[in-house]
């Protein structure tokens, strides 16, 4: 017990000493203010303004930059309060440019901010692109700021129209019973000097993690002195999610404490696609911070909400955003087959959806099959790894913060069965009216570049969803698809093309890009060829794609 006391004694010193110095990067700052956009839609944004005074200020907006049409009224901000200002009455499908004014209570003059930009809801068959970060973990030891910060830097250089967080950022749930609405305040506050390099240009978006600890457990402890309240309050207090209110759909129940919508789950329409967020941790039936088994849920009022908004959508492409399957737990596929999320149990072997969940429709990736989602992205194991389950993609994402590039491959990478490397970043999703590509975009802190073997911003792996992903196929051609199996392969892979295609001429590429065999048909020999991860080239006169391949006799 008196180790275990030293151990909680030296994190909680870390964790208050790591919030003094992300309040020191803020307050130390050279600039007065941070701005955090969010919740934009077809005619509008919210802008989330934070100054270090008492400070007056209003905002000049147009369509060209460097002339803006219109300007706020002036309005004063209390030093430390976040004050939210939505611009409306926007045109849909543009680009605005903005700039604020302001200056310190009693100053004569106004002093301007840089130029930023954001963009309102594309249309159907407009380009975009959005990006993805996941697990920054700043509050403890496995996240690195200076790592965090040129993250932030590459996916600025993406020109998002938006950053999507899979969860576990601002924590902390490590000490439910003794952490304070202060320390969860300042854990809140302390992301917003890292965000506003980005996100006065690139709406911000949260997804709740585990850690976030906004569970139906923990609410439950003492209402409303617990971390889920206090951590609702103060995430709503400094990051504008989106509530329902026609543009967004989402929770609609009204929680007490001043709470009001959480905004905890929620989906909106963005050019030719769907975007649904999940809540995989409140509104449950579960009586513990881990549930596990059939006793974790995302509550029937959410699946109901979650099965609507699927089956009436007519988007070309739907995304699902969670921090995990099941909540908790490690990897993909395998946990998509059981419990609620797949409707077996974990031997894989007995389906009890019926018995468990009397009067629901069918699983969650049941939902996802019959509603055609495209790609289901989450976080949590801190790795980046691609599966595909029934034409679904599972995707990781990596750690943003990792400075040792290896946590989640190191601790996780077992718990997937293809696509996973080491590496830290973030994802960069581009949409258009076709066709998805997603690019893992690594981060390189400077000294780790000097070799010249990796370099920050380098595309470690990538895909495309869509008649993209073809050479010469019809726009129109659907039922287009290639499998390889089985994965891990011992002897032999085999190739399996649906549709009516002509017979692939293939290579087998190593790591290195090495041709170590080649041929004409549908199988492959892999005897004689040492274990590991190999790429598989397929191309005809009708198309052309490279799968990765895993070989172990």
């Amino acid at each position: 017990m008196k180790l275990l006391f030293n151990v909680l004694s030296c994190y909680r010193n870390f964790l208050s000493n790591l919030i003094l110095t992300l309040l020191i990067s803020f307050t130390g700052t050279a600039q007065n203010r941070s701005i955090i956009l969010g919740r934009p839609t077809d005619q509008s944004v919210t802008a989330s303004l934070l100054f270090k005074q008492n400070t007056d200020f209003y905002l000049c907006y147009g369509m060209q930059p460097g002339s803006p049409s219109d300007s706020t009224a002036v309005l004063t901000a209390t030093a430390g309060a976040p004050t939210e200002y939505d611009l409306t009455n926007l045109l849909p499908n543009s680009r605005y440019f903005y700039r604020m004014y302001s200056r310190n209570m009693g100053a004569s003059s106004f002093t301007a901010s840089a130029e930023y930009s954001f963009h309102t809801q594309r249309t159907q068959g407009n380009d975009f692109t959005f990006t993805i970060e996941a697990d920054e973990h700043l509050y403890d030891k496995k996240g690195s700021a200076n790592t965090y910060q040129i993250c932030l830097n590459n996916q600025a250089a993406d020109n998002p129209d938006f950053i999507i967080s899979l969860g576990d950022i601002f924590g902390d749930d490590h000490f439910p019973d003794s952490m304070t609405s202060s320390e969860m305040d300042s854990l809140h506050l302390a992301y917003r000097p890292f965000l506003e390099s980005v996100c006065h240009s690139a709406p911000f978006y949260v997804c709740l993690g585990n850690h976030e600890g906004e569970n139906d457990y923990y609410l439950a402890q003492n209402p409303p002195n617990n971390i889920a309240v206090w951590g609702t309050q103060w995430r709503k207090h400094y990051y504008p999610n989106p509530y329902p209110n026609g543009f967004y759909s989402g929770n609609t129940t009204q929680e007490p404490f001043g709470i009001g919508y959480p905004e905890n789950y929620y989906a909106w329409n963005w050019g030719n696609a769907l975007f649904v967020v999940l809540d995989v941790y409140r509104d449950q039936c579960d009586t513990s911070p881990k549930p596990k088994g059939w006793n974790w849920s995302l509550g029937q009022p959410q699946y109901d909400w979650l099965k609507s908004t699927l089956d009436t959508s007519t988007a070309t492409f739907k995304f699902v955003f969670a921090h995990h399957i099941l909540g908790q737990g490690r990897g993909g596929v395998i946990n998509a087959t059981r419990f609620e999320w797949g409707g077996y149990e974990q031997n894989g072997s007995n389906y009890t959806f019926p018995t468990n969940r009397p009067g629901w429709a069918a699983p969650i990736h049941d939902l996802f099959v019959n509603a055609g989602v495209n790609i289901f992205f989450q976080g949590h194991d801190h790795v980046f790894a691609r599966e595909e389950l029934d034409g679904i993609v599972y995707q990781a994402a990596p750690m943003a913060a990792d400075s040792t590039y290896e946590i989640g491959m190191l601790a996780n990478a077992d718990a997937y069965l293809s696509d996973t490397l080491e590496g830290t970043g973030h994802l960069r999703v581009h949409v258009t009216d076709n066709c998805v590509t997603v690019d893992f975009v690594r981060t390189y802190l400077p000294a780790d570049t000097i070799g010249g073997t990796h370099q920050n911003g380098e595309v470690a792996f990538s895909y495309t969803v869509g008649p993209c992903s073809l050479t010469n196929i019809d726009n129109t051609t659907s039922n287009f698809s290639v499998h390889l199996f089985p994965m891990p392969a011992k002897n032999v892979v085999n190739i399996k093309i649906i549709g009516s295609y002509e017979t692939p001429s293939w290579k087998l590429m190593d790591m290195g890009g090495r041709c170590i065999r080649q041929g004409t048909g549908y199988t492959i020999s892999t005897e004689n060829i040492q274990d590991g991860i190999y790429f598989c080239t397929m191309e005809s006169s009708e198309y052309a794609l490279t799968q990765k391949i895993i070989i172990a006799h």
